[in-house]
């Protein structure tokens, strides 16, 4: 099975920044979102995860000349949040390179959206699962929704709903490790490829989680880790060795096609 790692470049204001625990009170600039997504990719990064922070609070794309900039940088796929809340807005983003989008708040409020996005183009879109002790947040994270993501994950499932990404917010650029066990939990609810997202620190995190890729759960994203040097790229790419790949994920916890987040 496949396991996909993702280093996140998070944007706000045009620059390459970190959160914690989605507070954008809380932040820390490293600089250029392109030269960031090079150098990645010069360490063996296979995929990207960007994030338009300003969109996710607006509710529309705000940097997504910065993400054009950043597909067209490298040669590895990109997927893409922030801010995707119109069917408009994915296909702009797809018409720019971009492999897939991802819908937040859009996959909870406007389920027509995800049914026309996801007929158009079902490997083209992941959905972010963003949950506070399993409650899924919206808007930034800025607002408790009330419904929990096992049960939203299944509904999404059942519309064609091929790849999900499940962020532990509370462990959102804490380094406390992954919950590996809500991952596996959903990937087998719902049958999609699970992307885990919030507190991995260290390789035996990432080890960890792609120890449960029959279960489904197909990769992991790393940010804090890596900007501060906890996590050596190169290094957690050797120590998965063959389970890692470029071809992504694919629908079902049974085949494959090929740490912390930020707010959709």
């Amino acid at each position: 099975m496949r396991f996909t790692l993702y280093p996140a470049i998070d944007i706000r204001g045009g620059q390459c920044v970190r959160l914690v625990q989605g507070d954008y009170g809380r932040e820390t600039v490293y600089g250029d979102p392109v030269a960031m997504a090079k150098r990645w990719v010069a360490e063996g990064a296979t995929w990207l995860h960007v994030v338009d922070l300003d969109g996710a609070r607006e509710g529309r794309p705000v940097n997504a000349d910065v993400v054009t900039a950043i597909v067209r940088a490298v040669d590895v796929p990109v997927q893409v949040g922030g801010g995707i809340r119109t069917a408009e807005a994915a296909r702009a983003y797809w018409d720019r390179g971009v492999r897939r989008v991802i819908l937040g708040t859009a996959a909870l409020e406007d389920r027509e959206l995800v049914m026309r996005l996801l007929s158009e183009r079902a490997d083209g879109v992941a959905v972010g699962l963003d949950a506070r002790d399993g409650i899924v947040a919206v808007r930034g994270w800025q607002e408790a929704s009330g419904v929990r993501a096992l049960d939203l994950g299944r509904q999404l499932a059942a519309l064609g709903a091929q790849t999900l990404i499940f962020t532990d917010i509370a462990r959102d650029g804490t380094l406390a490790g992954p919950n590996v066990s809500a991952c596996v939990e959903l990937a087998r609810a719902t049958g999609c490829a699970v992307i885990a997202s919030g507190g991995v620190r260290h390789a035996s995190d990432l080890e960890a989680l792609a120890a449960r890729a029959e279960d489904g759960v197909r990769g992991a994203i790393v940010g804090k880790a890596l900007y501060t040097g906890a996590l050596d790229l190169r290094a957690a790419l050797a120590r998965l060795g063959g389970r890692t790949g470029a071809a992504g994920e694919a629908s079902g916890g049974a085949q494959a096609n090929g740490e912390e987040d930020a707010p959709c």
